[in-house]
C-alpha cells in the first residue's frame, strides 16, 4: 500500500502511535540505567591538598604521605613545577619526577598527568597547581592575554576545569601542594577612613578548589605542623596539629580499601597470582587482611617458589610435576 494514499486521519492516528512507543522505549532505557543500591565506599582514589608557605614542607610531607600509599618509591612520580625542587630529596628514596616548566597552562599539566598515568605510577604528586592559576603562561595570564573582560573568564574557566577534572578522573591517588598568601582586604573603619585589614592566608589557585579533594591538609609553620581544614575521612577533622608521615600516607590507604573487598574475594586473589611479585603487591595492597590471611599468602608464595626451583624441571625444560 502507498502511504501516500492513507487518510489523514489515520496518518495522524499512526503518528500518535509512534510517538507512544518511543516515549515506553525512553522509559524503558531511563530505567535500564538507573539503579538503587545500598551506599559503600568504593575502591576511592584519594585527592589530596597540602598547602603552605615556601618553606613550610610541602614537597617533603607530600613525599612521606605518597610513600605511605605504595611503600613503593618507583610507583610515586612527582610533577615539578618548582624549577626542580622536587630532586632535593632524593635522599628519601628513588622516586620519578617530571620537570614542568612555563608557560604553566591547564593543557601541559594534563599532559603531564597522562605521562605519569601511562607509565603505571600509583600515586602522582603535583608540585604545585599554584603555577597553573597565578604562574607564567597560567589563567590568570591567559585572561589578560584575551582582554581581561569579564567574558573573557568562559574559556579560562573551561580550560581549568578540564585541569581540574583530569585530576578528579585520574586512575591515580593524586596528591597536590598549593602555595599559601597573606589575604587582605581594604574595609572601612568605623572613623570612615580607609583600613587595611588582614585576614589570614589564602591559597593561590581558584576559588573553590578544595572543594574537589578528599582531604586537605594546611601547614601552619615551618616545623611542618599540619592541620585538616576538610576531611571527608573522618580521620584528622577536629585532631591537634601534628607532623605527616608515611604512617599518615598508610592510614588513608587503610580507609580507602576498608568496606571495599570482602576476605573472600583476597582470598580468590591469592589463588589467582602467577608471580611473587604479583602476590606481594596484593599483599601490600591489602593491609587489613596480612594477619587473617598470612597462612594463605605462605602458601601460594610457597607454591610459587616451587615452580621456578631449577630442581623442579628436567634437562629439557619441562617441569617435573
Amino acid at each position: 500500500m502507498n502511504i501516500k494514499n492513507v487518510h489523514p486521519f489515520f496518518m495522524e492516528f499512526i503518528q500518535v502511535k509512534l510517538n507512544n512507543h518511543k516515549q515506553q522505549l525512553l522509559i524503558i532505557l531511563n530505567t535500564q540505567i538507573m539503579e538503587l543500591k545500598k551506599s559503600q565506599r568504593e575502591r576511592v582514589k584519594l585527592r589530596i591538598g597540602i598547602s603552605g608557605a615556601s618553606g613550610f614542607g610541602k614537597t617533603h610531607s607530600a613525599l612521606l604521605l605518597a610513600y605511605g600509599m605504595t611503600n613503593d618509591w618507583s610507583k610515586i612520580a612527582l610533577i615539578d613545577s618548582e624549577n626542580s625542587s622536587g630532586s632535593l630529596y632524593s635522599h628519601l628514596g628513588n622516586y620519578n619526577t617530571l620537570d614542568l616548566s612555563a608557560p604553566f597552562s591547564p593543557e601541559r599539566y594534563i599532559k603531564a598527568i597522562k605521562v605519569c598515568e601511562d607509565a603505571g605510577m600509583e600515586v602522582i604528586i603535583i608540585d604545585s597547581v599554584s603555577p597553573e592559576w597565578s604562574g607564567t603562561g597560567g589563567c590568570l595570564q591567559i585572561h589578560e592575554q584575551l582582554g581581561g573582560r569579564f567574558q573573557d573568564w568562559m574559556p579560562v574557566k573551561k580550560r581549568h576545569q578540564a585541569f581540574i577534572d583530569s585530576i578528579l578522573q585520574s586512575k591515580c591517588h593524586i596528591i597536590t601542594t598549593t602555595r599559601r598568601k597573606i589575604d587582605y582586604s581594604l574595609d572601612i573603619g568605623s572613623n570612615g577612613k580607609s583600613k587595611v585589614v588582614k585576614h589570614g592566608t589564602k591559597e593561590i589557585t581558584a576559588d573553590g578548589y578544595e572543594y574537589e579533594l578528599t582531604l586537605n591538609f594546611e601547614l601552619i609553620n615551618d616545623n611542618h605542623l599540619v592541620r585538616a581544614s576538610k576531611d571527608r575521612t573522618g580521620l584528622y577533622m577536629n585532631k591537634s596539629e601534628f607532623v605527616i608521615t608515611s604512617k599518615i600516607g598508610r592510614q588513608l590507604l587503610d580507609w580507602c580499601n576498608q568496606g571495599s573487598i570482602s576476605q573472600n574475594e583476597v582470598e580468590s586473589r591469592i589463588n589467582e597470582c602467577l608471580s611473587i611479585s604479583e602476590l606481594m603487591k596484593l599483599y601490600k595492597e591489602f593491609p587489613q587482611f596480612q594477619q587473617t590471611l598470612n597462612s594463605q599468602f605462605q602458601s601460594k608464595k610457597q607454591q610459587l617458589e616451587n615452580l621456578v626451583k631449577p630442581s623442579n624441571f628436567s634437562s629439557n625444560g619441562i617441569n617435573k610435576s
